[in-house]
């Protein structure tokens, strides 16, 4: 039988300045699927994303990370990247003097060692991918998101999901505080994300449900105090949080759980 697990949590301990945000936390994520994470504030949403990235503000002080059956538990951020994990900020950073499509082709090439693009094959690849999403050719050579608008900003982090192609990424709050042009471009990008290749995983942390309704989701958790308290098929249960809040559920009633 295919093994179709692309990452596999298991026990983890994720601590920020010796403060434990996530106690004990398993999960499986599976290829060829969207997956959304929901939650309140301060639940450990976040914390969970950077700790599957890698970042070294996120400490991890036990348990274990399994990406594509590979330990990455104790692997640098790059070395992540390289394997496929792609995570979108929920406040992206200004590079000032530096294009998009330069900044693209160097992080391109840089996650594809053995398939470097020239600057003429990378630049027939970023075309495409930009027109993908309905974007002008004079975007590309603008500064990496210096003075860019929120939607801007968001039409950059989806040309750069296109662009780098990874096997999974992780979106946290991509879809805050953005007007409905900009939400439908991001779904826009998602969707032509996961039909370019349907073996491609997204993970999207959110607190709406707005920008899940132009998605095809497959599975949603609940997190609170850094643990998985409810999963649901679909995004069914999007709909109760809207009108309940998170009140209504109880995080004894999935303890014994497994996800």
């Amino acid at each position: 039988m295919k093994n179709n697990k692309l990452l596999e949590i298991m026990n983890l301990k994720v601590e920020i300045e010796n403060k434990v945000i996530i106690p004990d936390l398993s999960l499986t994520l599976d290829t060829g699927k969207i997956y959304v994470i929901m939650g309140p504030n301060g639940s450990g949403k976040s914390t969970l994303a950077n700790a599957i990235a890698g970042s070294p503000k996120y400490k991890v002080t036990s348990g274990k990370l399994t990406f594509k059956n590979k330990d990455i538990t104790s692997l640098k951020p790059d070395k992540r990247a390289q394997l496929g994990i792609f995570l979108s900020f929920q406040y992206p950073q200004e590079i000032s003097g530096v294009p998009i499509n330069i900044f693209l082709r160097e992080s391109y090439n840089v996650l594809n060692p053995n398939n470097k693009l020239s600057i003429l094959e990378f630049k027939k690849h970023i075309n495409e991918k930009a027109k993908q999403l309905d974007l002008k050719p004079e975007f590309l050579s603008r500064y990496l998101n210096e003075g860019f608008s929120g939607g801007e900003k968001k039409k950059s982090e989806m040309l750069q999901l296109l662009t780098l192609n990874p096997d999974f990424a992780i979106l946290d709050e991509t879809d805050s505080g953005l007007d409905i042009d900009a939400l439908r471009l991001v779904a826009k990008g998602i969707n032509q994300f996961i039909s370019q290749n349907r073996s491609k995983t997204v993970l999207i942390i959110t607190h709406y449900k707005r920008l899940l309704e132009y998605l095809k989701i497959d599975k949603v958790f609940i997190m609170k105090e850094g643990k998985i308290i409810n999963e649901s098929e679909g995004s069914k249960i999007t709909d109760e949080l809207e009108e309940k809040g998170y009140s209504f559920l109880s995080d004894g009633e999935n303890d014994d759980k497994k996800i």
